[in-house]
């Protein structure tokens, strides 16, 4: 079947271990199934894996993507969760859990296997594209806004880096929950785009926010972690999942954290509840996932060049 895959390891030009081409059928496991793959998108975890992160050289060659929508066994239309091992089920006792690419083979590619626990229905309002969007991304935004920031309606919250996939998720999904949301880019483009997505207003990183906000999404990391500690309300709360820009920022701003009892929570990715969750939310409320750009999977190149580049806003989506 075709795919696109890492066939190495390049920590300074990743894009040099990418290939596309031919690769064995997946190998479907006891308690597993297959999902043929009509639409997944790209993140950044796949680029940190053509670098390394989280993916080894014995694990080689591994094809790349978390998210996917397809057709399972039966032609239902289905979304694939792609944290596997989060509940048990499909492998061993004692495997920790991890993300499709980092032991398991993944969705760019005309079929996956996964635990048939990972297979949810796909609501027919979704199409394949904007399906594929959501496992990762958007549960990851999902996740930070509603489960470890804790926020509701009238609250407000800063979202650092408009123009990420997590971001971009974070002002949609805020904006449709009745939240103030504020955003941060240094591109001028993009921050009119989170204005024109619901942001109240976009800035450049670093700027003095209106007021103070009960919750900060960050995952941009070093560049913007004192802007961030320093928008937030006594008692507020940072959500990090991510640290694009690096993970040791200049100042810490311990003093402050303590000072202001500031929470700072890590988070990563989502449950597969949660996946139902934003599944439900996106189809009855009309909310859908920003995608940049549509491409055949034969040119996955140009997606992750662009992903490395910066060069979007919203998701870019491979068709299969």
């Amino acid at each position: 079947m075709f795919a696109a895959y890492a066939a190495s390891i390049d920590r300074d030009q990743p894009l040099n271990g990418l290939e596309l081409g031919e690769r064995p059928d997946p190998e479907v496991r006891p308690g597993w199934t297959t999902v043929t793959v009509k639409a997944a998108s790209i993140n950044h975890h796949d680029l940190w894996s053509l670098r390394g992160v989280g993916l080894g050289e014995e694990s080689l060659p591994m094809i790349l993507g978390c998210d996917a929508a397809g057709l399972d066994e039966d032609g239902n239309e289905v979304v694939v969760h792609s944290v596997i091992g989060q509940s048990g089920h499909g492998v061993g006792p004692r495997e920790p859990r991890s993300i499709l690419t980092e032991r398991y083979q993944g969705t760019f590619a005309e079929r996956v296997a996964v635990p048939a626990w990972n297979v949810l229905p796909k609501p027919k309002e979704l199409s394949f594209a904007e399906a594929a969007c959501l496992p990762t991304a958007w549960l990851t935004a999902y996740r930070m806004l509603f489960t470890n920031a804790n926020v509701r309606p009238g609250d407000s919250v800063l979202v650092q880096g408009a123009g990420g996939g997590v971001a971009t998720a974070a002002i949609v999904l805020a904006r449709a929950a009745g939240l103030r949301v504020y955003a941060t880019s240094r591109d001028e483009a993009k921050r009119a785009r989170a204005v024109e997505l619901g942001a109240l207003e976009a800035y450049e990183p670093g700027a003095r926010l209106p007021q103070r906000v009960d919750a900060v999404i960050e995952t941009v990391g070093a560049a913007t972690w004192s802007h961030s500690v320093k928008s937030l309300r006594p008692g507020g709360t940072l959500v990090i999942s991510g640290a694009t820009s690096g993970p040791s920022p200049k100042a810490a701003e311990l003093n402050r954290i303590f000072f202001l009892e500031l929470k700072v929570v890590g988070s990563t990715m989502g449950t597969k509840d949660e996946l139902e969750g934003l599944l439900h939310f996106c189809a009855t409320t009309g909310v859908r996932p920003v995608i940049d750009s549509v491409l055949p999977l034969d040119r996955a190149r140009e997606g992750f060049e662009r992903m490395d580049r910066g060069d979007l806003f919203g998701k870019v989506v491979l068709t299969v």
